[in-house]
């Protein structure tokens, strides 16, 4: 885009020369017709004047001859007139004039000046004949200097970009942005506590290098996607009141090899320059990958990453600039810039707790209108494991649906709306459904309410609706009371179980022969948990305590992508598929105890498509847990 730019700036530069010099040519032109004296021309034959010039004591003192024109002046006027004759026969000077005088000169050329008249030819002075002459000579000469200076500045042009390929991109917050503190950063107290000391660090240099402290040269940020990573690094930038640069990782890299390093030779000796200062790097695995499990010695992401490693601990350890780096993919980073001296200190954002998610909103609601019943720390409740950015989006989210519905405020079942649409997706009731598809569905959802319901360790039942809403005929909300940090294996067999309840309950209501497709996102779920428990959490009846990492497959020297044998990927399969047969055996057995409530639950969604917590209460109070499928 750039070079287009500049180009098209050469081209009309040369264009304005040209209509300059064309605008100058007409106006000498104007000129010369303005100011060149009309004149009544007489046309006479030349052979009169001839006579009349070669004869002694002729009438005529002087002939003065320009061009084809002649001006004769008269003897014998105080003030002589000048009369313009123009010969109708050819040129003056093919006919010629003869000069009697012209050889002679003292007194006899006087004396013949007194007999024959005086001649004198003289150049044409038309002001526009010599606009002609002087703008041949001078228009070439302005067409080569505007052709060689469009050269010179697209040579010019040419030579900046490609220095500028060496050139960081970042892009720098001082002190004439707005601040970003730790009081606009909401929850994660923990990662904030780390940061603010390095904040004093920056403030306070002296009081740690008395007692033989040294700043640390970088601050790793690791989290899941939108919990908050550079926020809380422009907060650090904020709360010392020192210069921020913020950079992508992904902008080192280039087309041309050894551009990224360059720039990031040009980032830190922008950076020294305004030390103390501080780097953001985000995403920095784009050029932070494991040396040894890419290869290729040379690559540009490489160099990339040793120039890194060498600005933030080569021999100048005393830059004062602090390297903070943001990533979701710690397992991806090289080892050597994990080392303390380079990055020193790791800082794990975490996704929001409870009460961490309840401030949060309290921010992204703080101006905007609500009903004083609106409820926010039930919709914390509602959204575990959601991120700061899922937070923000719900928020804002609530906001458009109040303004949709015509509401002044946002109310309640604004924020519910929102919420779902977030979680799963917009409600799709244009989707037509016929009878037999609206009762496959409700007895579908009803058997993934009842199981989940009376299994043990189970989360409760909170809504259960059958309109569809993003990918999903319908849906089955099951909100645990408090946020968690483990799960044991009774419930995440749970789990399977009541995801099987749906499938199960259309093989009991319509046979086993008549099951549909819309429990495949559910049988989905189930095979990817079931084999997180085997190969990731050593929970196979078989393979307890072993676990198999397949992503760090890469780094085993086997042909195949999995770090175990054949034989072992066979138990692997037939533990899986224990756990899934256990899974719907238990969901079948509930629901064939609790089919009166089955039906009582699915006649209700028919009903009211929608059903709460408070509306499930009193049908799901009759259904009983079965002895065999209880796990032993």
């Amino acid at each position: 885009m750039p070079k287009t730019t500049k180009k098209k700036s050469s081209n009309s530069n040369a264009a304005r020369w040209l209509f300059f010099v064309i605008l100058l040519l007409l106006c000498c032109y104007g000129f010369s017709m303005l100011f060149t004296p009309s004149e009544t021309v007489t046309e006479v034959p030349l052979s009169n004047i001839i006579s009349k010039a070669n004869t002694p004591n002729s009438e005529i003192e002087k002939i003065t001859v320009e061009g084809n024109r002649l001006r004769i002046t008269y003897k014998g006027q105080k003030h002589p007139t000048e009369t313009s004759y123009k010969d109708a026969s050819g040129t003056l000077y093919d006919q010629g004039l003869i000069d009697h005088c012209s050889e002679l000169s003292g007194a006899e050329a006087e004396a013949c000046h007194e007999k024959y008249p005086a001649i004198e030819y003289v150049e044409p002075s038309n002001f526009w004949d010599y606009a002609i002459n002087i703008a041949v000579i001078i228009l070439p000469i302005v067409v080569i200097i505007i052709f060689f200076s469009s050269m010179m500045r697209q040579a010019q042009s040419m030579n900046s970009q490609s220095m500028g390929f060496g050139k960081a991109k970042a892009r720098l917050y001082g002190p004439d942005k707005k601040k970003v503190l730790f009081e606009d950063v909401a929850g994660n107290d923990a990662a904030k506590q780390d940061l603010t000391e390095i904040v004093d660090f920056l403030k306070e240099p002296k009081k740690y290098e008395k007692l033989g402290a040294k700043i640390p040269r970088g601050v790793l940020l690791a989290g899941e996607p939108g919990t908050g990573k550079t926020l809380m690094a422009r907060a650090v930038a904020g709360e010392a009141s020192v210069p921020f640069f913020s950079i992508s990782g992904s902008e080192f890299a280039e087309m041309f090899v050894g551009v990224g390093a360059s720039r990031v030779r040009d980032l830190f000796a922008k950076a020294k320059k305004n030390a103390p200062s501080i780097i953001f790097i985000d995403e920095i695995d784009a050029v932070a990958h494991k040396r040894d499990a890419r290869g290729g010695a040379g690559r540009e992401d490489e160099q990339t990453l040793n120039q890194i490693l060498v600005e933030m601990d080569g021999f100048d350890n005393d830059s004062g600039v602090i390297v903070i780096a943001a990533t979701n993919r710690v397992d991806m980073l090289d080892k050597a810039l994990l080392r303390p001296g380079r990055f020193d200190r790791h800082v794990n954002v975490t996704l929001p707790e409870r009460k961490d998610r309840l401030e949060i909103l309290n921010v992204h609601f703080k101006n905007k209108p609500k009903e004083k019943n609106v409820d926010l720390d039930a919709l914390a409740a509602k959204t575990a494991g959601s991120s700061g950015a899922d937070l923000a989006n719900i928020a804002n989210e609530a906001a458009i649906t109040a303004a949709r519905e015509g509401h002044k405020e946002i109310t309640n079942a604004d924020l519910t709306e929102a919420f779902e649409r977030v979680a799963i997706g917009p409600e799709r009731k244009s989707k037509a459904m016929n009878d037999h598809e609206r009762k496959i569905t409700a007895y579908h959802e009803a058997g993934h309410a009842i199981v989940g319901h009376v299994l043990p360790d189970s989360d409760p039942v909170h809504k259960v609706t059958i309109i569809p809403r993003g990918r999903t005929g319908g849906v089955t909300w099951f909100l645990p009371p408090e946020d968690r940090s483990y799960k044991n294996i009774y419930e995440l067999k749970d789990i399977l179980a009541r995801a099987m309840g749906g499938r199960m309950a259309e093989k009991l209501i319509f046979g086993s022969d008549a099951i549909t497709t819309g429990a495949s996102s559910d049988l989905k779920h189930v095979a990817e948990l079931s084999k997180e428990m085997i190969v990731e959490e050593g929970m196979g009846s078989q393979t307890r305590n072993l676990v198999f990492p397949e992503s760090n497959a890469e780094y085993y020297m086997v042909a195949s992508s999995k770090p175990y044998s054949e034989k072992t990927a066979e138990l692997i399969d037939k533990e899986v598929r224990d756990l899934s047969d256990e899974a719907a055996r238990r969901a079948e057995e509930v629901l064939r105890a609790n089919q009166p409530v089955l039906d009582q639950l699915a006649a209700a969604l028919l009903e009211h498509e929608t059903l709460e917590e408070k509306e499930l209460a009193p049908l799901l109070k009759d259904a009983k847990l079965p002895p065999s499928a209880k796990l032993h």
